[in-house]
């Protein structure tokens, strides 16, 4: 904790690391492998935490009225009246900071004292950590965390290579390949790494994932670094028994730490609002004391200087000018009330309760993962009742990242679970493997050998297959459970059980996939020797290169993939093409002259693949579900039509975050137009933002020339519903300064945003990016590490706890299980925070400007003394007693309409992101009715009372008399108007609003009675007046009319909004009680469009032919083989309907026509 005190090196320019040097690295004052994401320290806490809360405005107004009543010439009431609510205050909050920032101290802890093995002095020694330096060699085994950034020296797979998962950088859960320098894996001992002392000069630490520049210089001889000879930390190392690096980059410095935003003191909209209202309440203070103040130097120069001899100055007190400004101070004290501290007190314990509300929500809870929804803040509860925009990751958040095979079209039939009643039915696959179907066989042939994937063998006759992409992995597998098992392979032969028999081919070439491609070949030999061209790819590249008598089943094919994007699958088109020895050998030839080219080799290559990949034959198409979670849909459609609008920020590729983008119905065929932003320069960038942006605004009508951007108050009046996708390297041009605002300004005029292949810091910086420039409540949700930044970022932070870790979670404001979680979070319990606390401000500031401002019109009748008009014991017990407990009751219980009309309306939640509820122009409605209660309050019984006598002939205008009138008919008004405020009524509610009524009188009679008097003489003057007062009938009388007074307008003025202009809220409240259910959801189509399931990266196909990512155990397991929906959510309604009514079935539903046993017995 000490290093907080040392001087910062200055920035570097370069770094220097010597392998097995500490003393030398040292010079340099590399960051240790230490990181700390806790805000405080037992040092720093209370600083730094009495800081932030000073920030609060009221706060300071608190502590300075608190300095005030410490002076006796001035204080009418005494300094513990303000200390013990204020140290409350400061004391609560304190502990749930401390509580909060304690959790990260524990996870920093947690992670710091890993164990790694360190190379020091030619041994292993076991290492924290926190005490690994720059410079050190680290060994790591196989599924354990890489604990910095480090160069791969060695690899115990041959080659060098070791396979890593990084999803905690990016979401992918792919495994990815590392390769180490050539010149370090050569050594078969990796003890000789301990006299190992190379040097490198690299870039310095930075937040890019994707590249590292740098030069190892050993033995005279420099060799070039790249970010392949990289494991980063976070990476968790697979399927490597064990590996050697060189830490380059240590804790801060490291690419995930450096993507990690720092943690931030989030305050509400209404925070930064009420913050501005005390100031503006303080300036009002002080009129009222300037206009009290000069009205004390007249009466005290005209009028109290005729009373000197009876009522001479106090000692201190000389003249007017003095006692008028003594007197200003004591007003200021006595008038602080319209801004009381117990306010405060009163926010924390409503926030408090909404969050447990949250954490109870029954329906918000797991069963399957036994998590229930957690409140980790109780500051924003409001907030999420003003959501605007949603940040969202993709992978684990929207996706379960898990793939099915689930429907095929193979030679024009399709095949799996029908959904349109239209089309053909369901057809098994069992019957054509009966009868020898030659086309099926093709067709599982080629998923069986047209792929990437390595297996591995577990245990006797288990076979786990290690795949890129989970989309590989569900075709392998789909076509193992058909009967065509992927056993092994080599670099030239890859072996399969075709119906229970194995059989090897031999491996001729692997035409790999690239985003250009989009697509995959393998030329294969089979044991009769014929030469066989295997391809599957994006079907709008595949089917252009089909011979042309394949016409008639292109068609029918193309309809079968339509049908499965339009229910959101991510589909293959597979082809084949038969190969003569003739043209397999000229096609070589020229394969391997591209091969060697040492200029725009890869140019040549796609060349040659483009040469052999045409006049194929097509076999089908695949249809795979990447899995959404549950809810998914409905969440995204109900939210949209809350007019939130949802940003998926991904580190994923274009194609796979754009069919999520279909299949969760964010993309619909019903957009005008789907903008796709692919620039490599600031100029490509600039000229595609505003033909989009021209297009939205002309209504979907192209320009030929295109303009800087327009205002943004025409960006909010678009027609049409557009989508933007845009990928990483586009994203860093557009968020530079001179194009973010064009950027902004197309991207918040479209429906759906989707940023493809973007690193942890760009989400962040998306999300300050609309902070800056839209004014909006921003949300984030994620499940990875690679979301912390933006969760850190957005006004609100939500984290899910998933597949990917606890570290989104950790670093939240909210978290739980399940995306489809998020609507009720926000339509319910956000909705619902935000007016409670809209009207829980509304009545307490209305009932304290009541309250309060009689003091005001008092002034004016007792000579501008500064004395008070009701008992000090009143004052008191007012906001702590007599009307604490029914705004509390309401703040926390109340709600307008149920929880399942929110979800069933989702525009109810469009008032809390305009902020009608609550605002400036609501405030002084509040404070106006306040005023004029106060009025009524003063005036009515003052006019009533002062020439009112007992039924004896005794007047009733004194002051203990006026005072009980006027705070009875007080305590009465303010529980009639937050009886006839609250919209929904509980058992606690009554006791609340009925007790506190009561209590005022039971307390009264009891300060006022006999008894207390003898005991405290001094301290109880108001003795009798209760009892005295309240059995008069005329005081009786002047508190119903002043009842009357102040309610009968509020209701008037009610009753014209409900006939008149009625809220949406009133309609849902005044029919909740019928079954009128239809036209509340838009319809929304799917997509026509036909995506491809494809999500690996380049250059694994070399690899595999090259044999370096071949293991030995692979090498042996050679031997082993001896919908166009018309309304979607209808659809839905439909299903839940049937699943509500129709009881659970016991029968096993078939896969394809077949059974989990079926497709068991022809497995095995």
């Amino acid at each position: 904790r000490l290093e907080m005190f040392r001087k910062r090196p200055p920035p570097e320019e370069e770094r220097r690391v010597r392998a097995n040097d500490r003393e030398y690295n040292e010079k340099f004052q590399y960051a240790s492998n230490c990181i700390v994401t806790s805000k405080y320290n037992i040092i720093t806490f209370l600083p730094v935490n009495l800081f932030e809360q000073f920030q609060e405005v009221a706060n300071t107004y608190f502590l300075f009225l608190l300095i005030l009543q410490l002076i006796p010439q001035i204080s009418s009431l005494s300094w513990f009246t303000t200390i013990v609510p204020l140290a409350l205050v400061l004391s609560i909050t304190a502990v749930k900071d401390a509580t909060d920032d304690y959790f990260r101290h524990k996870s920093d802890n947690q992670v710091n004292n890993r164990q790694s093995q360190v190379l020091i002095r030619g041994s292993l020694q076991n290492e924290k950590w926190m005490n690994v330096r720059v410079g050190d060699i680290i060994k790591l085994e196989n599924n354990q965390f890489v604990a910095a950034d480090v160069l791969l020296l060695f690899s115990s797979e041959p080659h060098g290579l070791c396979y890593i998962e990084t999803a905690e950088l990016d979401g992918e859960t792919n495994m990815k390949v590392r390769q180490s320098v050539s010149v370090t894996s050569e050594p078969g001992d990796p003890n000789n790494l301990a006299s190992f002392d190379g040097e490198v000069v690299c870039e310095p630490p930075n937040n890019k994932l994707d590249r590292f520049c740098g030069t190892l210089y050993w033995r005279d001889k420099k060799y070039t670094l790249t970010n392949q000879n990289m494991l980063l930390r976070g990476c968790v190392l697979r399927n490597t028994e064990a590996c050697y690096g060189l830490v380059i980059f240590a804790g801060p410095d490291t690419k995930l730490m450096q993507n990690s935003g720092r943690t931030k003191f989030k305050r509400t909209s209404i925070d930064r609002l009420m913050n501005t209202l005390v100031l503006w309440i303080f300036g009002f203070l002080v009129c009222m004391g300037v206009i009290l103040a000069v009205g004390n130097a007249v009466w005290e120069r005209e009028v109290g200087s005729l009373f000197q001899s009876y009522l001479p100055w106090d000692p201190p007190v000389d003249n007017f000018l003095f006692s008028a400004f003594l007197s200003f101070w004591s007003y200021v004290i006595i008038l602080n009330t319209v801004v009381p501290i117990s306010l405060y007190v009163s926010v924390e314990v409503i926030r408090l309760g909404h969050s447990y509300f949250i954490n109870w929500d029954q329906q918000m809870f797991c069963s399957q993962c036994n998590t229930a929804a957690a409140a980790r803040t109780t500051t924003l509860n409001e907030e999420l009742g003003q959501v605007e925009y949603i940040f969202s990751d993709k992978t684990g958040t929207l996706t379960q990242n898990i793939m099915s095979f689930n429907k095929c079209s193979i030679n024009g039939q399709t095949y799996g679970k029908c959904t349109h009643l239209t089309h053909s039915h369901t057809k098994s696959c069992t019957y054509l493997f009966k009868v020898g179907d030659s086309h099926t066989h093709e067709f599982f042939r080629l998923l069986s050998l047209c792929h990437t994937v390595m297996s591995e063998e577990k245990s006797e006759g288990e076979l786990v297959y290690k795949a890129q992409s989970p989309d590989e992995g569900a075709l392998v597998a789909a076509a193992r459970n058909f009967g065509f098992m992927f056993c092994s392979r080599t670099p030239g032969t890859i072996t399969i059980r075709e119906m229970g028999q194995p059989v090897t081919y031999t491996l001729l070439a692997i035409l790999d996939f690239n985003n250009i491609r989009k697509r995959m070949s393998v030329i294969v030999r089979n044991p009769e020797g014929r030469i066989r061209l295997y391809c599957k790819g994006a079907d709008t590249v595949l089917l252009e290169r089909l011979h042309p008598c394949n016409q008639e089943l292109m068609n029918i094919t193309s309809d079968h993939l339509n049908e499965y994007a339009a229910d959101g699958l991510r589909t293959l088109a597979l082809a084949y093409r038969d190969l003569t020895e003739d043209e397999w050998e000229a096609w070589a030839e020229s394969h391997r002259c591209a091969g060697k080219a040492t200029s725009c080799r890869e140019d040549r290559l796609a060349a040659t693949y483009d040469q052999i990949e045409q006049d194929m034959m097509l076999l089908g198409a695949t249809a795979i579900e990447d899995k959404l979670q549950e809810g998914v849909p409905e969440t995204i459609a109900i939210l949209s039509l809350a007019n939130i609008k949802i940003w998926v920020l991904t580190g994923d590729k274009q194609e796979t975050a754009v069919n999520i983008g279909y299949s969760c119905k964010m993309l619909t065929d019903d957009m005008t137009e789907v903008f796709i932003i692919s620039g490599h320069t600031v100029q490509s960038v600039r000229q595609e933002l505003r033909s989009a942006l021209s297009f939205e605004l002309n209504g979907g009508v192209k320009q030929l020339q295109c303009s800087p951007p327009p205002p943004s108050n025409l960006t909010d009046n678009i027609s049409g519903e557009f989508a933007l996708v845009i990928n990483g390297h586009s994203l860093a041009h557009a968020l530079e300064a001179d194009m973010e605002t064009e950027f902004v300004s197309t991207a918040c005029a479209c429906k759906a945003v989707i940023c493809c292949r973007v690193t942890p810091l760009q989400k962040a910086q998306v999300v300050e990016l609309i902070k800056k420039h839209k004014k909006a409540v921003t949300l984030a949700i994620g499940d990875g590490a690679n979301d912390v930044g933006m969760i850190k970022s957005a006004h609100i932070g939500v984290g899910i706890s998933g597949q990917e870790g606890i570290q989104a979670a950790l670093a939240s404001d909210y978290s739980f299980s399940q995306f489809r979680f998020l609507q009720r979070l926000l339509l319910v319990h956000g909705r619902w925070s935000y007016l409670r606390m809209c009207r829980f401000l509304c009545y307490f500031f209305y009932k304290n400007f009541a309250f309060t401002m009689v003091h005001f019109w008092f002034g004016f009748f007792c000579g501008f003394s500064a004395q008070t008009v009701y008992d000090q014991y009143f004052i008191t017990l007012y906001n702590i007693v007599y009307t604490s407990l029914p705004v509390l009751a309401m703040g926390i219980f109340d709600q307008d309409v149920p929880d399942h009309r929110s979800l069933e309306y989702p525009k109810l939640y469009e008032p809390g992101q305009l902020n009608l509820l609550f605002n400036k122009r609501e405030f002084f409605i509040c404070i106006a009715q306040g005023i004029y209660t106060s009025v009524v309050l003063f005036f009515v019984p003052y006019t009533v009372l002062s020439d009112a006598t007992q039924s004896t002939g005794v007047p009733l205008a004194d002051h203990q008399t006026f005072a009980m009138t006027t705070a009875t008919a007080l305590v009465i008004v303010v529980s009639v108007q937050i009886a006839l405020g609250t919209g929904f009524w509980t058992v606690i509610n009554h006791v609340c609003v009925w007790g506190s009524l009561g209590s005022y009188f039971t307390i009264m009679f009891a300060l006022h009675s006999q008894t207390l008097f003898r005991i405290f003489p001094s301290q109880f003057h108001f003795v009798g007046s209760a009892q005295s007062t309240l059995l008069q009938p005329v005081v009786w009388l002047t508190i119903a009319l002043a009842t009357a007074i102040c309610i009968v307008p509020v209701l008037a003025v009610r009753f014209l909004k409900l006939a008149l202009r009625p809220r949406l809220s009133d309609t849902v409240r005044k029919y909740t009680k019928t079954h009128v259910s239809e036209g509340r959801l838009g319809t929304r189509g799917g997509s026509r469009r036909s995506g491809y399931a494809f999500a690996h990266q380049e250059g694994f196909g070399e690899l595999i032919t090259s044999g370096k990512n071949m293991r030995l155990s692979s090498l042996a397991l050679a031997t082993f083989a001896s919908r166009h929906s018309s309304s979607w959510i209808d659809t839905l309604r439909r299903k839940k309907h049937t699943h509500t009514h129709t009881p659970p079935s016991t029968s096993e539903e078939p896969l394809f026509g077949l059974t989990k046993g079926q497709m068991m017995m022809m497995y095995i």
